[in-house]
């Protein structure tokens, strides 16, 4: 650590003395938010300086001799909110781009000025929606460059643990949650992936490639489905249509490489990264660490315009993970389990933007989705095999979505998907106790499967008179695997009591698959209903200032159709990819599961319009199930209460400094049979307590420091971020090793205080 130290405080003296002041080019484009069609003479203005432009008849703009720095970009149109965009990095020698599209305003005419200002309001989600630019998701306490690490901070997600991602969005489960990469949809967006879920510890997504993400945590629109919770949906920028441009970077996440440049009428961007983890334990640490996980991945995307109408944009997005624990490394280490662990996999894709002229716009996009598992565990005591997995799966998908004007009060979106679905399990799940001391038997899964999904959709924005605007939609979906079919009504409005006070609210109805990894391992499973939720939710928006914002919002999310074991009566099943990290093996499931989520979500919310920004959130909720007894249970995520303080100090373009604190109310959790447990030398739950206790509460405090330095022609990142500076003892839940044959309390990796530090250098 202290060589470290020393080769730190070599590199920021060496680059404070070669530091000079340059300049950079602000370059992008203006467009129509409903068509894409470009805003001809849009004024483009860079607030506190004297620097502006206007767009050409493309939507066109370049600002050109700006000095190094973080800029917010005030962009104005006549009949359009006036919309400003923060954290506008200009570095030396450097072409920042950016793509904006504004909103048409209906409440001008009435004489009261809406401007959307530092927030934008999406009229096909007016309500449960959360934007972040990418410059706020790398700069992030405790985020180390991970989208799904900044949105946890959220009011709508319960905590976890610090280990993995895994988002829980209103009282649901990893595995509801669905993601978007520019009209193409990524199963996972982990290194080391849940099977079926969403979760993972480390996040794929290199934060550079981003433009920005919007984030649904309920009531979204009718062009998604198959999913109960939530929708990422991740816009990624161009890269450099002028000149090519490098980044190395070295931080918690590995050591990468970014490059980009111009492809005639188009251009290119890639990046490929690798973790050193490995390379440090063989070099620094003599002690032996149990696992040692490696991780790779490769990240392009090119875009090309065939004309002013027609646009293509290929995507790549790959990964390679692997670890292993030896079995002496588990006794070592008091490991209930071993093995291995290897996934591969890869997501290409195009997507097809056609521009209709002044009407509107359609996406198309086919890809394919590669995913490997290749798992064997055995038990450490005796052992005896777990399971051995060799799965592949593979998605092909089409996706058309279109928006149609055909007036400033009546807007139509519609669209349709159609997936092909392949999936090949050579998988073996040993007989095993369940953790109410029943015994499962023995699987083998050994089948191809080939299914397919269609979906169409259609949502009607109308404005009947200038505050408000009705939304409402439907979507059917038809599975083939189990020949469900469902429609799903939904229903959102917005209404503006002033220009700067909104009530949003939002209904539907969504359904969702059970996972094929559940599917597949008993015919009878064909014949279970879907997953069903129902959402509603009521919010109220006020702005104090163009950047300062306050949001309530109330929820209420039904469950229909839950899956449950009869064997394994008082738990839920759906939940059990958290506490397991897998689904497991079972010898009958029902349909007839329920569950509830409610809860009311406050978020006071600053912009960075000067010097200072940040957020402070805070959420009560309770979230329970009902078990095959019929019984009310809380299910494992209901902390009952959250509450989040992060925010930022910029006092120059050269210095930021950040933090993030998060308390938690205990989950619940249930307590071990110690005498069974002991008896049986294996985990068996107290059967009367079955989340009946809870955790202590969790809080956490993280800081971060960023250094910017800017050279002729090149530029550098320094950072320091530190975790969990109170060194605060977080107790996730308890567990049983079986090795000593005794309970322990299963922390937070970071329970002690841990400082990052991260370069990035441009050239």
């Amino acid at each position: 650590m202290k060589r470290l130290f020393v080769i730190l405080a070599l590199m920021s003296a060496l680059a404070i003395a070669r530091e000079n002041i340059s300049t950079g080019t602000i370059k992008g484009t203006v467009l129509d938010h409903d068509t894409k069609t470009p805003l001809v003479g849009a004024n483009v203005l860079i607030m506190t300086t004297q620097l502006g432009t206007g767009a050409d008849v493309n939507g066109n703009f370049t600002i050109a001799d700006v000095p190094v720095g973080s800029y917010t970009l005030r962009l104005s149109y006549i009949g359009y909110e006036t919309l400003s965009r923060t954290d506008v990095i200009v570095r030396s020698q450097r072409i920042t781009s950016m793509d904006v599209e504004m909103v048409p305003s209906l409440i001008e005419s009435e004489g009261v000025t809406v401007n959307a200002g530092y927030f934008s309001t999406l009229e096909e989600s007016p309500i449960s929606t959360v934007n972040f630019s990418a410059e706020e998701i790398r700069r992030a306490p405790g985020a180390a460059g991970d989208i799904s690490r900044i949105i946890s901070g959220l009011p709508s997600l319960a905590k976890t643990n610090d280990e993995r991602n895994s988002l829980i969005v209103r009282g649901g489960s990893p595995s509801e949650n669905s993601f978007y990469v520019d009209n193409i949809e990524i199963p996972n967006i982990n290194h080391f992936p849940d099977q079926g879920s969403s979760g993972g510890p480390i996040g794929l997504l290199n934060v550079d490639f981003i433009r920005d993400v919007n984030f649904y945590t309920g009531g979204f629109s009718a062009q998604y489905g198959d999913r109960l919770s939530s929708v990422m949906d991740i816009s990624l920028r161009e890269g450099n249509r002028d000149e090519v441009d490098t980044q190395v970077d070295f931080n918690f996440g590995g050591a990468g490489v970014i490059a980009e440049g111009p492809l005639g009428k188009g251009s290119w961007l890639f990046s490929a990264k690798r973790s050193y983890l490995d390379f440090i334990v063989d070099k620094f640490m003599s002690e032996n660490v149990p696992s040692q996980p490696t991780y790779g991945d490769f990240q392009g995307k090119l875009v090309y315009d065939f004309s002013k109408n027609h646009r293509l944009a290929f995507l790549n997005i790959f990964s390679n993970d692997e670890s292993s624990v030896k079995k002496d490394d588990a006794l070592d280490d008091g490991m209930n389990n071993y093995g291995d662990f290897v996934t591969v996999r890869n997501t290409v894709g195009v997507n097809w933007r056609f521009l209709w002229g002044e009407k509107g716009y359609s996406n198309t996009s086919i890809s394919h989705t590669l995913s490997k598992y290749d798992l064997a565990f055995f038990q450490t005591r005796s052992d005896r095999i777990l399971f051995d997995k060799e799965s592949v799966e593979q998605e092909l998908k089409l996706r058309n979505v279109n928006y149609y004007r055909l007036n400033s009060s009546n807007k139509l979106e519609f669209g349709a998907e159609a997936k092909l679905i392949k999936t090949k399990y050579d998988d073996f799940y040993e007989q095993y106790h369940d953790p109410l001391g029943n015994i499962t038997s023995a699987l083998r899964v050994d089948q191809n499967i080939s299914a397919n999904k269609f979906a169409a959709f259609a949502s009607y924005h109308w404005s009947p008179f200038v505050k408000l605007t009705l939304t409402p939609g439907i979507r059917v979906d038809r599975f083939s695997f189990n020949k469900n079919f469902h429609v799903s009504p939904r229903f959102a409005l917005a209404y503006h009591l002033t220009g700067r006070t909104s009530v949003n609210a939002a209904a539907g109805v969504y359904y969702q698959t059970l996972p094929m990894i559940l599917l597949s391992q008993k015919n009878s499973f064909r014949r279970l209903d879907d997953p069903k939720s129902r959402h509603l939710v009521l919010g109220v928006n006020h702005l104090f200032t163009e950047s300062t914002r306050l949001s309530v919002e109330f929820y209420d999310k039904q469950y229909d159709h839950l899956p449950l074991d009869p064997a394994q009566s008082t738990l839920s099943i759906i939940d059990q990819v958290v506490y397991q990290e897998f689904f497991l093996a079972h010898d009958r499931l029902v349909d007839n599961g329920k569950a509830y989520a409610r809860g009311v979500e406050v978020t006071f919310q600053k912009k960075l319009a000067q010097e200072i920004y940040g957020m402070i959130s805070g959420a009560y909720f309770r979230s329970h199930y009902q078990d095959f007894n019929s019984v009310w249970r809380n299910r494992i995520y209901d902390n009952r209460y959250l509450c989040n303080i992060e925010g930022g100090y910029k006092p120059n373009p050269k210095w930021e400094f950040s933090l993030r604190w998060t308390f938690a109310g205990g989950a619940p959790y249930t307590p071990f049979d110690v005498a069974a447990s002991q008896s049986a030398h294996r985990s068996i739950f107290d059967l009367n307590k079955i989340n009946a206790e809870r955790l202590p509460a969790y809080h956490s405090l993280k800081l971060r420091a960023d250094r910017r330095f800017n050279f002729h022609g090149s530029n550098l990142i320094l950072y320091l971020d530190i975790w969990n500076v109170c060194g605060r003892e977080n107790i996730f839940s308890y567990t049983w090793n079986e090795v000593e044959n005794k309970q322990e309390d299963f922390k937070a990796w970071t329970n002690s205080m841990l400082p990052i530090f991260g370069v990035e250098y441009e050239f």
